[in-house]
């Protein structure tokens, strides 16, 4: 099965976790429409139906994943890119 990049399977694990935690539920009690839409991505992207088995695919996924690369340290002002000195 093709698994999304681990960037953007962490990416959409913490825009969930996030709209989990701070979109209030609707007046049935259902999560509200950003959950849902994002529960539905996670869904789609790890070949699950359900949210929960969405999230521990996801973590596994992303515990047997390499570390995520750290940026290039930023170029000082006026000095040219790949140059040392």
């Amino acid at each position: 099965m093709l698994m999304p990049h681990p960037a953007v399977l962490r990416g959409l694990l913490a825009e969930y976790e996030a709209a989990a935690a701070d979109e209030p539920v609707d007046a049935t009690g259902r999560p509200g429409p950003r959950t849902r839409d994002l529960a539905y991505t996670l869904c789609v992207s790890t070949g699950t139906r359900d949210v929960r088995r969405a999230l521990e695919t996801a973590r596994r996924h992303l515990a047997d994943a390499p570390a995520p690369a750290t940026p290039p340290a930023p170029v000082a002002a006026g000095a040219p890119a790949g140059v040392a000195e």
